[in-house]
């Protein structure tokens, strides 16, 4: 029987080995720096291999002819279903002789009887800094080990990162790069804030005061302020990180600034201690106030004179049109569509005003904006739909409608130009006016008949000045103007209270974020349910307590809660209905019907808790 359990065993995992595919990739290092070592990494998965031999790299010597082999294996069972997979991975280690662009080469291995053959690959040797040429013989270099688990080592900034040098602006800094120095007005321009490092530990970093982009629209692109990725800047190398990044647009001409902001950070030296016969280090904070960086950028006038039409549209689009139904009855609706589709400042256009029959009947345009970032500008399209209700029988026709841009790159205006519509509309269920009878009441509005009968005329001997509305209507006005006054003064305080607006909200926020939560509840959806209370208990915590999203941490309400003048109890309430979403967002499945509902009671009892309690001011 044990013969058998064996043989099935076997016969699964050759199952398993079989379905899984077999593939061979080079992983090419990420960072390098001339005179430093680096890794390449072929990995291969399900499968064994043989015959692999190191490539010749152009400008690098290679420095284990043998590679280093490491292997790995997974088994797991999703559904009832068995799969299982394998790695081994040959890593070899070069040394980087020149600076440069440089291709490694396609390399072949033999697995299970079969030649597979690696993709050639590219990668960029940074020059050395300048100050530390001659000395890198024999570092570690920025690129050694595998891409996906790299991390970036700073060997050749070990002086920076001693106490005995001094911290100098050379040493860490903060840029501005933009992808292009002269644009027109309104045109896109890609704006990258990025940090520039010789010190290998930041302790801590805190942005003292925000960019500026005076004179800009901007675009956010979201992105990770981590330190990934190594640069060669004047001849020195640092390791950077990109703190903003954004897409602005240029609102009006001449030579607008960008800001940088300010930025305070601590970042870690080593302090040599001797010790009689031994030297140790031990690691010294030291704080660092980054000053501002501005670029300014030329912004050239967009070409007069201007077309008839124009409004601001700058980049690359096309513009259509559509009508549906064409064919429609007195009473029934149509729906008019402009379509702007392109690249540029799409989302700051303005809807097209067509000229449509005044026997129409016109809503409020729908505008509808889905733009994307995309390179070095915003693409995307911009949908407006009109709503039209003809009232009257007859044939009518929509004009062809136009769409006026500036294209950069051509230096000139483009008109684009979308169909205009003919349309037959018969009688509906309704009363319908012809156009004729539109055309006489229209007439007849601008001159009454003269009133006939007996007029009632007389004649008033007394003075307006004796009447008592006389004397009462300045004093009126007066009172206006003052409460006018007040209830203006009192509404510029309340929208400069930026907290207080915040915190005000906050209860009215939670509760409608709540009624989302109760119908994932009502419908059995428990994972979008403590997705939906998370939201509500955060957003109203940051609203009430007028703290940002970066500080919302359990241990910052807990002691915010306190010093406010909440008791202990409705504190801890507050960490534990956080705890029960978190822990039940992630173990989905041992929530039950009735777990929901505790939680959600006890969420609303929480707030209610909070609303009455007296918050002390901060």
């Amino acid at each position: 029987m044990k013969k058998y359990l064996t043989i099935l065993s076997l016969l699964f995992l050759t199952a398993f080995s079989l379905a899984a595919q077999t593939s061979f990739q080079v992983i090419p290092p990420r960072n390098v720096i001339a005179g430093n070592r680096f890794a390449v990494t072929y990995r291969l998965s399900n499968g064994e291999g043989t015959s692999l031999n190191a490539p010749a790299i152009s400008g690098c010597k290679l420095l284990n002819p043998q590679p280093g082999v490491s292997t790995s294996q997974s088994y797991q069972i999703i559904n009832g279903q068995a799969s299982s997979s394998s790695t081994v991975e040959y890593t070899f280690i070069y040394r980087a002789e020149e600076e440069g662009t440089f291709t490694i080469p396609a390399a072949s291995i033999i697995a299970d009887g079969k030649k597979l053959t690696s993709q050639p690959a590219k990668f960029t040797v940074l020059p050395a800094d300048k100050a530390t040429q001659g000395q890198q013989q024999g570092g570690y270099g920025y690129g050694y080990g595998r891409q996906p688990q790299q991390s970036v080592h700073v060997d050749d900034m070990a002086s920076q990162d001693d106490t005995s040098h001094p911290i100098s602006k050379d040493d860490i800094f903060v840029r501005i790069i933009l992808n292009k120095s002269h644009a027109y007005e309104q045109e896109a321009i890609e704006c990258t804030i990025k940090l520039y490092t010789k010190f290998q530990r930041i302790n801590s970093f805190m942005m003292t005061s925000p960019p500026t982009f005076d004179g800009f629209l901007i675009e956010e692109v979201d992105t990770q302020a981590a330190l990934n990725a190594v640069e060669n800047y004047k001849g020195q190398n640092y390791v950077t990180a990109v703190l903003k990044k954004c897409i602005i647009f240029p609102q009006k001409s001449g030579k607008l600034t960008i800001n940088s902001g300010k930025y305070d950070l601590s970042v870690v030296q080593i302090e040599r201690v001797s010790n009689g016969w031994f030297i140790s280090g031990r690691p010294v904070e030291k704080d660092v106030h980054l000053q501002p960086f501005t670029s300014t950028v030329d912004i050239t006038p967009l070409p007069e004179p201007r077309p008839a039409g124009f409004d601001n549209a700058v980049g690359s689009f096309t513009f259509e049109s559509r009508l549906s139904p064409e064919k429609l009855k007195t009473g029934e609706a149509a729906s008019l569509e402009y379509i702007v589709t392109g690249t540029g400042n799409i989302k700051y256009l303005h809807e097209p005003k067509p000229e449509l029959p005044t026997e129409f009947e016109q809503f409020t345009p729908k505008t509808d904006y889905r733009t994307r970032v995309s390179g070095a500008t915003v693409t995307g399209t911009m949908v407006v739909d009109y709503t039209l209700v003809p009232q009257s029988v007859g044939t009518f026709r929509i004009p062809d409608q136009k769409f006026i841009y500036f294209d950069p790159a051509k230096r000139s205006y483009v008109t684009l130009t979308a169909p205009g519509y003919t349309m037959d509309i018969a009688k509906g269920s309704g009363t319908s006016v012809s156009a004729e009878q539109m055309e006489i009441e229209a007439k007849n509005t601008d001159i009454l008949h003269i009133k006939t009968g007996a007029k009632n005329l007389s004649k008033v001997h007394q003075p307006v000045i004796f009447n008592w509305w006389y004397w009462a209507v300045p004093v009126l006005l007066v009172l206006a103007l003052v409460t006018a006054v007040l209830v203006y003064g009192r509404q510029v305080r309340l929208n400069a209270d930026v907290a207080g607006r915040r915190n005000a909200r906050a209860n009215k926020v939670a509760r409608r974020r709540l009624r989302a939560a109760e119908k994932f509840m009502k419908a059995r959806q428990p994972e979008q349910f403590y997705e939906a209370m998370l939201k509500a208990m955060w957003g109203y915590l940051g609203d009430k307590l007028s703290m940002p999203v970066s500080q919302l941490t359990r241990q910052n309400i807990l002691e915010t809660l306190l010093s406010r003048g909440v008791t202990q109890e409705n504190a801890d309430k507050v960490i534990e209905v956080l705890d029960q979403c978190e822990m039940a967002r992630y173990t989905p499945d041992s929530s039950s019907e009735a777990s929901v509902e505790a939680l959600y009671e006890e969420a609303t009892r929480t707030i209610n808790s909070l609303e009455k309690s007296k918050f002390n001011k901060k």
